[in-house]
Order: structure tokens, then sequence, then C-alpha cells
């Protein structure tokens, strides 16, 4: 029953977002500015979706290194299965998915590969605050004619994110490479905790600390950040590459200063991103870059389009050669505590 009211509250969610999205649209505005899409453009974004994938793959196996030796054709398959499954499915199911598969098959701990993925999304968020960051600055002149209170919403969001980001980045650098308070905090949690409670508390710490352990030198958090930083103008360039094929006045530094409204539409929890992507866009467009609202609904529709069929697609395609099926899916939640099972006392 839960998860059938937080899917149906994802679908109220995306309609609501779909209508504000297309309330000021013009059927046959929107129709028109599709049929003026350059198909070399649309093309060139397609291609770069690929290679954000392969960028996320490789930043993922060196995050995952000191678990293990991972193959990067795993760690490519299962980002596609896991990003495809959160396209269609609600509630993130692939973010969880896709340690699960791949810990499974190479062998890792769950709690621990689970554990690259929160860092993951902190690396994504620095390297998302940085790229805004330099986008107010290089733009900062052009930026003085647009939509004030958007601008102020964008640059209130970016400061009120960047201490948390930073703290939660801390915190988990904090876990990977100090065992004497983690052990303190493990004999105290044993004094007041019942046995079985404390026990489980002090393996998934010590699961989440190992996933974290790409954090204990700060050459290799440099070296993460580094990787982040790539794969965010890749998929920057992809938006620009879409916006291009449309004629949007919307430069490649003006893709990272939408990029973080693109995030916040993203985060809203609708199936897929529906309606919060699109909205995030057209809000975007036309209040800061001045693109006429049936050119950005048009443009909106592509780029989702383009960021979501290909990994769908190829998602579902390597799901199928691995003979993936809803019965592993169902097992997922209760992943977790299998690779620590043999543990318990």
């Amino acid at each position: 029953m839960r998860s059938f009211l937080r899917t149906l509250l994802g679908v109220g969610l995306a309609a609501l977002l779909l209508w504000l999205f297309l309330r000021n649209a013009d059927g046959n505005g929107v129709r028109a500015a599709l049929l003026t899409a350059d198909p070399a453009y649309l093309a060139g974004a397609v291609a770069l979706v690929v290679l954000s994938y392969v960028v996320r793959a490789e930043r993922w196996q060196y995050l995952l290194a000191p678990l293990g030796p991972t193959r990067f054709r795993t760690a490519f398959a299962t980002t596609l299965i896991g990003f495809g499954a959160s396209s269609v499915l609600p509630a993130r199911a692939g973010e969880v998915l896709r340690p699960y598969l791949l810990a499974r098959r190479e062998g890792l701990n769950p709690t621990a590969t689970f554990a690259t993925i929160l860092l993951e999304r902190l690396l994504d968020l620095v390297a998302i605050l940085g790229l805004l960051a330099a986008a107010l600055v290089l733009m900062a002149h052009e930026l003085r004619t647009r939509d004030s209170a958007v601008l102020d919403a964008v640059r209130l969001g970016g400061m009120t994110a960047a201490p948390l980001g930073l703290a939660a980045l801390a915190g988990l650098y904090a876990l990977a490479g100090h065992e004497t308070w983690m052990q303190r905090l493990f004999q105290r949690a044993n004094r007041v905790l019942p046995a079985r409670v404390a026990w489980l508390l002090e393996s998934v710490i010590r699961r989440l600390a190992e996933g974290c352990a790409a954090l204990r030198r700060p050459s290799r958090l440099l070296a993460a950040l580094g990787w982040s930083l790539v794969l965010w103008l890749v998929i920057c360039l992809e938006t620009w590459a879409v916006g291009r094929a449309f004629a949007l006045e919307i430069s490649f530094p003006g893709s990272w200063l939408l990029m973080a409204l693109l995030v916040v539409g993203v985060a809203i929890p609708t199936p897929g991103g529906v309606g919060g992507f699109h909205e995030a866009f057209r809000l975007g467009a036309t209040a800061l870059f001045g693109i006429d609202n049936n050119a950005a609904v048009a443009a909106a529709l592509v780029l989702h389009a383009t960021s979501t069929v290909p990994t769908v697609v190829l998602g579902l395609g390597y799901a199928l050669h691995d003979g993936l099926d809803l019965r592993v899916i169902r097992a997922v939640p209760d992943a977790t505590d299998a690779g620590d099972r043999q543990e318990q006392p």
C-alpha cells in the first residue's frame, strides 16, 4: 500500500508539473519548432549521452577500486540498467539496483558498493555547484538583464547546497579514514543497545566506510572530483547541443547554469523525472535566456527524450542479454543485508 501511495503521489506531481509546463504553450508553435530541429546536433546529443555513461562507468570503477577489481563491461552495463530502471520505475529503483547487480557479479559486498553511490551523488553535487559558480561569474554581465527572481533563487539554492554538500563529504571522509572514533562508537553501542542491533549498526557502518575508501587519500579524492567534472561537462555539452539543434541562444557556460535548474527538477520524485525536468528547462530557458516559450517547450521535450530513450533502450538490452527479470528487482530491497549475514554472531 505504501508503494502504491508513493507511486500515486509521483504520478500526481508529474501531472501537475506537466500542466505548468504546457499551460502557456501553443500546440502549433511547438510543432513548428520541433520541425526545425537540426538532426545532426540531435545525433551528437545522443552520442554524448552514451559517452556520459562511459565516463560514469570509469569513475565508478575508480571509486570501487579499493573494494576489489571490477570489469569495465560490468560497470557500464549495470550503470545503464540502473539508470534505465530509474527512468521507468518509481522511487529511483535503479539507484539500489545498480550497486546490487555489480556487487553480485563481481563478488563485492552490497552495502560497501552502495556507499560508492552515495559518494557519487556528493561528488556530482560538488561538480555541479562548481560549474554553477563559474557560470555566474562568466555570465555576470549578460545575466543583469534577466529575470532577477529566478536568478536569485538559483543563487540562494547554490549557497544553501554548497555547505551542506561539503559537510556531507567531510562526514564521509571522517567515516572512511578514522578507525579510532568508530571503534569508540561501537563500544558505546554495545553497552546500550541489544547485541543484534549493535552488531547490525557496526556491520553497516564498517561497510559504508569501506565503500568510501577512495576518500582516504586526498589525491584519489581530487581525481574522483576530476572525473565528476568531466562527466558534468559532457552532460552540459549534450544540453548545449540540443539547444543548438533548435537555434536557442544558450552559450556553453549558459548550459552550466541551466543544469543547476535541471538537477533540481529531476530531484522532484516523479517517474523518470517527467514534469520536473521539463518545467525546470522551460523556466530556465525563458527566464534566464529570453527563449520563446514554444521553442523552450519543444527543446525540453527533445532533451528529455534524447537523455532517456537511449538509456532505457541500452539498459533494457543489457538486462535482457544478462537474463535480468522482475524477480531480481524484487530481491533488491534485501540486498544490502545479504553480504553481511555470514558475519552475524
